[in-house]
């Protein structure tokens, strides 16, 4: 495995520093091809109004089906071949949007290009977890935030990259295209890795067959099934903020567009900043008290909302949001690598990141429904309150089993 020649400091900490520099390239990458273009590519392929949400969903199809499957392979077979592969998958999916030429053959492209993030970042965390396991916290968070500052870059650089070639999608894919190849080849480079063994082959062939084994030891256990409900709900109520937290500054508060992306931004950025320093925080002084703490702040946070109407308000809100939400991430993947054996630990990272993107996937789908109701986005922020209290009781009851002990 990859972390099987790791075994000085200085080693693991210039893989640490790959890994965040291929997250940074490939995030920026896959988050340029769909922000802010997709929607104008869709509209110019004639993609009927009923459709975009297809289109735009297809990407998160993937997150769903081959997270768990794909993390458990690489405890199996090692994390350099399931990287590389996403990597690939990266490298090769913007250049396939060239010849799209229809919605249908958009989505596919869509599809194809989910892969990629679903296998590379749950894979990641996992060697990360594993080689740093008294930082799990810290690093972890470290790494995350790498790949949100590529993906709070990609949308100004693809709204640049249009607005200097008149729009043209053949450019803006391109240089997607680009920042891929960029993250394959320095895993090529860099990634090492020693060779297999004829008896290591016979043991991987025995743990292949022994995989939902695996499997059914992640979903025993009750306390990671409480971490992952709590991380779906987390991606859930965070998918719906991110998208109907816009319509609420544009049709009530009656913000400009720059306003109102000072305050989204904002929000990403104070993200990005709190998660290394709060998971530093929870390798110290443990992950429950971030988790509760966090669930709380949000509760606060998202609940007061749609009781703000002023743009400095509305910002602080937005701020401490993303610090709370923050200050729950930087512990749930730390806490669940710390609750299996070190021979699940790919494999729970695989199910966190499944449950992440069921979660984030039924936010704005539920959360639409329900600003439909005459409630419209009172009913809506204070459902994704409730939605977060229930997570934090649920922790707290799953907390009374028994961790599986590391191995």
């Amino acid at each position: 495995m990859v972390w099987g020649i790791l075994k000085t400091k200085r080693a693991q900490t210039v893989f640490f520093l790959i890994l965040c520099i291929m997250g940074f390239f490939a995030i920026l990458s896959s988050t340029m091809s769909k922000n802010p273009v997709l929607k104008p590519f869709a509209a110019s392929l004639g993609t009927p109004d009923d459709l975009l949400g297809i289109v735009a969903s297809a990407s998160t199809i993937p997150g769903i089906l081959i997270s768990l499957p794909a993390a458990s392979l690489s405890d199996i077979f090692g994390r350099r071949k399931l990287l590389l592969f996403a990597a690939f998958v990266f490298a090769s999916a913007p250049f396939l949007y060239l010849s799209v030429n229809s919605w249908w053959t958009l989505a596919l492209v869509r599809f194809y290009h989910g892969f990629a993030t679903a296998v590379f970042v749950p894979v990641a965390e996992a060697s990360i977890a594993l080689l740093f396991p008294g930082k799990r916290g810290e690093r972890m968070s470290l790494f995350n935030s790498a790949t949100a500052v590529g993906r709070a870059l990609a949308p100004f650089l693809g709204g640049y990259l249009l607005f200097a070639t008149n729009e043209s999608f053949f450019s803006l894919y391109v240089a997607v295209g680009i920042a891929g190849v960029t993250s394959l080849v320095i895993g090529f480079l860099f990634l090492a890795e020693r060779k297999t063994t004829d008896a290591q082959l016979v043991s991987q062939e025995r743990s292949a067959r022994g995989i939902f084994g695996g499997w059914l030891t992640i979903i025993k256990n009750t306390h990671v099934l409480g971490v992952s409900f709590v991380q779906a709900i987390q991606y859930y109520v965070f998918g719906a903020v991110e998208f109907f937290l816009v319509g609420y500054l544009i049709d009530v508060v009656g913000l400009d567009l720059l306003l109102v992306g000072a305050i989204t931004g904002s929000e990403i950025v104070a993200l990005v900043v709190a998660r290394p320093l709060i998971g530093r925080l929870s390798d110290s002084i443990g992950r429950s008290k971030p988790i509760l703490f966090g669930i709380a702040a949000s509760c606060v946070f998202v609940g007061a909302v749609p009781f703000a109407s002023d743009f400095w308000s509305l910002l602080f809100l937005a701020v401490g949001y993303g610090v709370s939400f923050a200050t729950v991430l930087s512990s749930t993947s730390p806490l669940v690598s710390d609750l299996v054996p070190a021979t699940l630990v790919g494999a729970s990272m695989g199910f966190l990141s499944t449950t992440m993107d069921i979660g984030q996937t039924l936010g704005p789908i539920v959360s639409g429904l329900i600003f439909a109701s005459s409630l419209r986005y009172l009913g809506l922020f204070l459902s994704l309150v409730l939605l977060l209290a229930v997570s934090a009781v649920v922790f707290v009851i799953s907390k009374r089993s028994r961790p599986v002990p590391n191995s």
